[in-house]
């Protein structure tokens, strides 16, 4: 019996290492928790352009739909020539599959040499509105120039789309610590971030066990530095979002630290760590796999609750014991992270922690 389908796209540069590892890293914990995955592997990016004219095959997108969810790797679309064809895949991907809500936790462990390591919150970023120009409108660009000197970029706002990430986040806050941040500008953006903020508060009254506040996004970076452990849940809009994501994965040991999940309304889900391609150091053997590694463990937590799979939310919980095992020894972690080991290193710790906690409750 197959419990879940799952396909695997390693994108660009490092995602040739460390999408494998995440992959291998999830199998060892699905044989500990008997969770049968069929895994399926598809072409994209670079590879996917030199071979087939494209870096996102139109079968890989009518595949994709058949499954619950996919890991997608790094993408390194800045270093695509420019040719037809050489398009930037996951934003497309998150709007074809309607993943509108972008989940980045951010938790700090100890001994990493990281700035905080008081820290444990999520950002539910808005995935397919706001500022991103490549995916806020259906045809053409949200960002055009009508003259020479004078450029325009467009800013998109909707109740639905802005209640139903408010909504994903209130049920994540719910599993957490009941207590939801709505980061915004309205102070500027009185209708965008007012709309925003509106249906945030009418979400409110479902969830009357949640504890709901507003933060400015220029303060909400300050405090993000000055007192992060106040924050639970924070959800905001795209562009925001992005930026604060990124902030808070500074304080606990850079992009390599920063996993994210898109989900939508259940259909499917994609693992997408938040970092990119890093060209600089693919094959080298030394990117750090956490982010990736995380991010599919995720996934697999979610589909575990979203469709009541007990095996995979106990291969979730063994993984999630073995990365936390596998980063506290320095020999299993990479040197971005005051460790001294590689990608392949910090793997094996992973895979033999889950061995020792499957094989203790055996006995």
């Amino acid at each position: 019996m197959t419990h879940l389908k799952i396909g695997i796209l390693e994108g660009d540069d490092i995602g040739h290492e460390i999408v494998p590892a995440a992959v291998a890293a999830v199998k060892a914990a699905a044989r500990a928790s008997g969770l049968a995955i069929d895994w399926r592997p598809f072409p994209i990016g670079r590879r996917a352009l030199d071979t087939l004219g494209t870096t996102l095959p139109r079968d890989t997108l009518e595949e994709l739909a058949k499954l619950d969810g996919f890991i997608l790797g790094p993408i390194g679309h800045q270093a695509y020539p420019k040719v037809d064809g050489a398009i930037n895949p996951h934003p497309i991907m998150r709007k074809h599959f309607n993943l509108f809500a972008n989940v980045r936790p951010t938790r700090a462990f100890p001994g990493l040499g990281a700035l905080r390591d008081d820290i444990d919150l999520v950002i539910v970023r808005e995935n397919n509105e706001g500022f991103q120009p490549d995916r806020n409108v259906v045809a053409g660009s949200g960002e055009f120039r009508p003259t020479e000197d004078t450029t325009i970029s467009v800013r998109v706002i909707t109740r639905q789309g802005s209640s139903r990430v408010a909504r994903a986040a209130f049920e994540i806050a719910r599993q957490r610590r009941k207590h939801l941040t709505v980061v915004h500008k309205n102070t500027v953006f009185k209708l965008g971030c007012g709309m925003f903020v509106e249906e945030c508060h009418r979400v409110a009254a479902e969830f009357p066990d949640v504890r709901m506040d507003e933060v400015i996004v220029d303060t909400m970076a300050l405090r993000l530095i000055r007192d992060p452990q106040s924050f639970d849940t924070i959800v905001t809009t795209n562009m925001f979002g992005d930026i604060l994501t990124d902030e808070a994965a500074g304080l606990v040991g850079g992009l390599g630290m920063a996993p994210g999940l898109c989900i939508g309304e259940g259909a499917i889900a994609m693992a997408q760590a938040t970092h990119g391609s890093a060209p600089d150091i693919a094959g080298k053997g030394i990117a750090n796999p956490f982010a990736m590694i995380e991010s599919a463990r995720m996934m697999v937590e979610w589909l575990g609750h979203d469709r009541g799979i007990g095996e995979a939310v106990e291969a979730a919980r063994l993984l999630q014991s073995a990365i936390a095992v596998a980063l506290s020894d320095p020999a299993t972690r990479t040197r971005d992270i005051n460790g001294t080991g590689g990608t392949q290193d910090m793997l094996e710790g992973i895979v033999r922690a889950i061995g020792t906690e499957a094989g203790a409750a055996a006995a």
